[in-house]
Formats: structure tokens, sequence, C-alpha cells
């Protein structure tokens, strides 16, 4: 029993080994044919390194604001008369827009001013007869008390009619018509918004450490979405006087000629501020940089000792960015074909075909296109 156990563990342990041992050559064989077989060639796309002037700018996003700007209404209530504009109108400073119903404060005042006459007339009769010592100066002194009384009142009821026309407190343009003849307006109740639009401010805010890098008068440029590639020149008007202590911001006021009024109080705007002076510097697409843990790099194209294409890995520093560019303060030179697309793909040395029918974006000042 025990010789043909042994036997047959024997025989077992043969199969088992003549098993692995196949498995083992199958396996240095697939290997050996697939080190054998050529690493097929990577498809990229790339661009030529640019040396190109970059100037340094603080950008930032604020919102337009008119210079003078409000929402016009009546201290007085009362029944709109008539509307002497239109919606959309450019109005002096003083036009009149609207007129409430004074017909019952136009009643009043004369009854206030009837008032006012018969206490002058009462006035001037009390100091006849005082002249004549046949009263005493003590009725005099109230007669001139109540004079003044009744002017003040008739003063009164004047500016209650002067208010009931409503007049442009400042030159500017008009939004649209918020209300109708015959409508009953409360004390408040905006009538059209006014907005003085040429100068026009925007605002916008800094981190503070670049409040030492700007000045009143600096030159700044505005962008907006509504004018795609249209740059507004402005200057900066003055910075706050005191830091946001919750974000660490400074506010900041810029002033830009208006004439045709495609800045509107509300709006958005990219606005940048030119610091510093030009300098040369390498360029690049910003999809070229692979921003890594242990450093940034590019792939640049090469050529193997058989002239054959490579892609080889370089670290960079890279510098400020504008648009879809980045500049290069170290590892590329102008004139070197760097791999803009298809990065994810290689690795040190792999090769690699070049196609560039299809180009990342590489604009310094990328504007909203219509799709």
């Amino acid at each position: 029993m025990i010789k043909r156990m042994i036997l047959m563990l024997f025989a077992v342990t043969l199969i088992l080994g003549g098993i692995l041992g196949f498995k083992y050559m199958m396996a240095m064989g697939t290997k050996k044919f697939l080190s054998s077989m050529p690493v097929p060639a990577q498809t990229v796309s790339t661009a030529k390194a640019d040396m190109e002037d970059w100037q340094k700018t603080i950008d930032a996003v604020g919102t337009a604001r008119a210079v003078n700007g409000a929402d016009i209404s009546s201290e007085e209530p009362g029944i709109v008369e008539s509307l002497s504009f239109k919606s959309g109108d450019d109005v002096a400073a003083g036009a009149v827009l609207a007129h409430l119903r004074d017909d019952d404060d136009i009643a009043k005042l004369k009854a206030l001013q009837a008032t006012e006459k018969l206490a002058e007339i009462t006035l001037a009769r009390d100091q006849k007869q005082l002249k004549a010592q046949a009263i005493s100066q003590a009725t005099v002194d109230t007669d001139v008390a109540t004079l003044n009384s009744d002017k003040a009142q008739v003063d009164e009821q004047q500016a209650v009619i002067d208010k009931k026309t409503i007049r442009a407190p400042f030159a500017g343009h008009l939004g649209i018509r918020q209300v109708d003849i015959g409508q009953y307006l409360a004390a408040g109740t905006a009538i059209v918004t006014l907005q003085q639009l040429d100068p026009i401010y925007v605002d916008f805010n800094l981190p503070e450490q670049d409040l030492a890098q700007i000045a009143d008068g600096q030159k700044v440029a505005a962008r907006i979405d509504a004018a795609p590639g249209v740059s507004f020149d402005g200057t900066i008007d003055a910075a706050d006087a005191k830091i946001d202590e919750a974000t660490r911001n400074v506010q900041v006021r810029a002033s830009f000629t208006n004439p045709d009024h495609k800045l509107l109080p509300g709006m958005f705007a990219h606005v940048a501020i030119n610091v510093g002076a030009p300098q040369k510097l390498v360029t690049l697409p910003a999809t070229a940089i692979t921003y890594n843990p242990y450093g940034d790099t590019v792939f640049v194209v090469d050529k193997d000792k058989d002239g054959k294409l490579i892609a080889k890995q370089i670290l960079v520093t890279p510098g400020d960015t504008r648009g879809d560019q980045v500049s290069i303060l170290s590892g590329v030179t102008a004139g070197d074909e760097v791999v803009t697309s298809g990065q994810l793909k290689l690795r040190n040395g792999a090769p690699v075909k070049v196609d560039n029918e299809i180009q990342p974006l590489n604009d310094a000042n990328p504007t909203v296109k219509d799709q």
C-alpha cells in the first residue's frame, strides 16, 4: 500500500510539473514575441514654442455702475396727469418727466394766500392804530406772528404743489416707463430709472498684495461679453480706504468713457491692469503643460538615432498665464516643437506621429464665440 501511495504522488508531481513547465514556456514565448514587436507610434498634435512680448497684468472681474443713478419717484401721492418722456429718452437735468393731479392743492394754496393777505391788512391797520396809541404793542406782535405763520403755510403748500411735478435730478438716460396716465401713485413708487452712462464706473476687487502695483490715473482695459472683441479704455479713480477683513480684498473704482452706452450699470466686466514693463518670454498653449506634484513637464518632439520621431519629457518652470497661453521661464527654448495634446498616452522616449489638423486654442485674448 505504501509503495502504491508513493508511486501515485510521484506521478501527480510529474503531471503538475509538466503543466507548470508548459505554462512557463508559453509565457516566455509570448513575452519574447511581444518584446520583438515594435511599439506603435502615438498620434499627437504639436506647436512651436514662440518668443512673444509678454505684458504682466492684474486681472479682475468687476461690475459697471453709473456715475449717477436713481429710480425716479414722487415724494407725494397722487394720480398721474401727464407724462413728458418716452422710454429710452436722454434727458437734461431739470427736465419735466411727469405731473400729478394738483387741483385740490392749488385751491388750498389760494385759500392760504387769501389768509396771508388778510393777515398783512390786519398788521398794517394795527400798526397805524399803535401810532395813535389806540392798541397795545402786544397786539401788533401777535399780528406779525400770525402773518409769518400764514406765509410759512403758503410756502409749505407751494412746496407740495412743486413736488407734484417730477423732474430729472441730473442729465442721463431713461429706462422703461413703469407707470401710466391715470394711475394712482403712492409716495415712493418708481416711475422710471435714470442713469448717467457717460462716463461710467466699473468697481472691482483686488487682493491686498496687488494694492502696491496700482495708482490713481493708471490705465485700465475692460471687456464685456455683450461686445466681444471690443476693449474699453479707462483709468483708475480711487481705491477704497480700507481692506475687507473677511476677504482681504480692496475695492477699486475705474472710470470709462461710454458715448455709445455699450456699458450699462450692472454688467459684468473683465478688467485688466498692465503692471511693469513688457518682457520677451517663451509661450506655449496651456494644454501643453502637465502639472504634477513632483514638477511640471512638457513633451518635446525629438529624433532617435534612427531618425524616428520620439517624445522627450522635460521639466519646465511655468510663469503667468493670459487667455489660452502660459509663459515658460525655463526648460523650453523658442523653436522647440512641443506636444499640445495626447500627452496622457506618452512616456519618455515613446515614438510619436504628428497630426496638426486640429489644434488646441492658443489665443492670448480669447472671446466667446457662437457655436
